[in-house]
């Protein structure tokens, strides 16, 4: 029986090379000329203001009409043509809401996610923020410009305390690396009794409604949950007067999840004495947004997880779940997106 895969963003020659060798019951459909050019390595969704000619449109109605399995996430415009679609593999791990948005959590499709393959990106970036942060490399650069070189005593990373908001993927990756700088790590969790491959990390995991008891004890918190219902704002103007002043604060889950008018205010105030945000409450971040302009404030163009192994780690899961569904071991699939929960 063979299984029809359509590759619906764009992927490198050598991805696409590897997901055909899977098995051969699989036929991969895969046409560059029907996807708009990349701007970047592992760029998902190409240039803007990309358009098909009418007869690329039409092959790429058909491509969608014969795909039982998809590559990444479809467009709002193209579900009314997956008429045999079972399978959708994304190449995202916050995917939730945009599944319930386009009606998918209804429909009998499963969901897999890139759950895992930006966990250590991610980790990277918020640890190149707090370094630079804590051990002055503003000052440093600003001492060099001058020609000045003045002795300083600095601060260590060693004893700090990371808190974390959520215990899943993303928690795991930064608490490893704080783990390797001798940080203690408290995770803020939905169920913190929850059984965790990776609990040891964690000094302690709370409930949410412990939450602001552990946000006094950060000296650095870092978001890592997913946009739900139950998430949007849980980071308030509340949460931020729970922490200690001069906390540093790094945000690489959604920006729903953080009052942004409170972020401000705690930045301003100097509550917040240094924080790293690789997502906005709307994105792009508005040209007049004061972020740009507070010298206390990284701001990443929710780029930090992209890396150029990105798509290879994606390929790899993939064709790990390619298998299990050619095989009908449904049950071995990774990163099946739980469509009550959206994550």
């Amino acid at each position: 029986m063979t299984h029809t895969i359509m590759i619906a963003s764009p992927l490198e020659p050598e991805n696409v090379a590897l997901i055909r060798e899977t098995h051969r019951e699989l036929e991969v459909l895969y046409d560059p000329a029907l996807l708009p050019p990349v701007r970047y390595v592992a760029d998902h969704k190409g240039i803007d203001g990309f358009t098909r000619t009418p007869l690329q449109q039409a092959r790429w109605v058909e491509m969608l009409g014969a795909a039982e399995i998809l590559w990444d996430l479809p467009a709002a415009e193209d579900l009314p043509h997956l008429g045999q679609l079972k399978w959708i593999q994304t190449t995202s791990t916050g995917v939730g809401q945009y599944v319930a948005t386009m009606g998918l959590a209804e429909r009998d499709v499963l969901v897999t996610t890139a759950r895992g393959v930006h966990a250590r990106p991610l980790a990277e970036f918020v640890f190149m923020a707090l370094l630079s942060h804590w051990r002055g490399l503003d000052h440093l650069r600003a001492e060099q410009k001058a020609h000045s070189w003045v002795r300083m005593c600095g601060e260590e990373v060693a004893g700090r305390r990371l808190v974390t908001i959520g215990a899943g993927d993303l928690a795991r990756g930064c608490a490893k690396l704080a783990r390797a700088f001798d940080m203690s790590v408290v995770a803020v969790a939905r169920d913190p009794g929850r059984a965790r491959a990776h609990n040891d990390l964690f000094d302690a995991v709370v409930p949410v409604a412990e939450m602001h008891r552990a946000l006094a004890q950060a000296d650095a918190v870092v978001v890592t949950v997913p946009h739900t219902a139950a998430t949007v704002n849980l980071v308030d103007a509340a949460a931020f007067a729970a922490m200690p002043q001069g906390v540093a604060f790094v945000n690489i889950a959604r920006g729903t999840v953080v009052d942004e008018d409170a972020l401000i205010e705690a930045l301003a105030s100097g509550r917040i004495g240094f924080a790293a945000l690789d997502v906005a409450r709307v994105e792009p971040l508005a040209k007049d947004s004061p972020l740009w302009d507070m010298g206390n404030v990284l701001i990443s163009p929710h780029s930090a997880s992209t890396v150029s192994s990105e798509n290879r780690r994606i390929t790899e899961i993939f064709r790990h779940n390619l298998l299990c569904w050619v095989d009908g071991r449904l049950g071995e699939m990774r990163n099946v997106l739980d469509k009550r929960l959206l994550y």
